[in-house]
């Protein structure tokens, strides 16, 4: 299977001026895990991914003043439509991150996320009850170790 049959097509847009919290509003409401962060000034295409937004909450970092500029990954590893999902996830293991940017002739063409590449190796269907452990009676410290 290719990145192409896998990839997201809608794809979040955003400016490197917008706020750390406008980028969250607009990723929840389109419920995704990453956004584009397109830069007219600086010529390139870069990424805003919820780990970003988290890693600034994390030290501290206001929100609504913190702008996207300041937290988007430039150095962008992309992917073309053609690759194969085995591509993909390789590319994303050695990278060590969860989105690749899709690009074709005309630019970006899609997200696609590891939960994406999952969805195609492990299609959703009815769970078979007597293969699924059960965890009940195991409290919540348990379940740590």
């Amino acid at each position: 299977m290719l990145v192409r049959d896998a990839m997201s097509t809608v794809i979040l847009t955003i400016g490197p001026a917008h706020t750390l919290r406008q980028a969250a509003a607009l990723m929840s409401a389109r419920r995704v895990g990453a956004a584009v962060v397109l830069d007219p000034d600086a010529g390139g295409i870069g990424i805003l991914t919820e780990r970003d937004i988290l890693n600034s909450l994390g030290l501290g970092q206001d929100p609504d003043a913190e702008r996207t500029h300041a937290h988007t990954t430039d150095d962008v590893v992309f992917a073309a439509p053609t690759w194969t999902l085995e591509e993909a996830a390789r590319a994303m293991t050695h990278g060590g991150f969860r989105h690749l940017i899709v690009l074709d002739h005309h630019g970006p063409a899609g997200i696609v996320s590891v939960r994406d590449i999952i969805r195609c190796w492990a299609p959703a269907r009815p769970l078979d009850q007597s293969r699924t452990p059960s965890y009940s009676g195991i409290s919540p410290s348990q379940a740590l170790i």
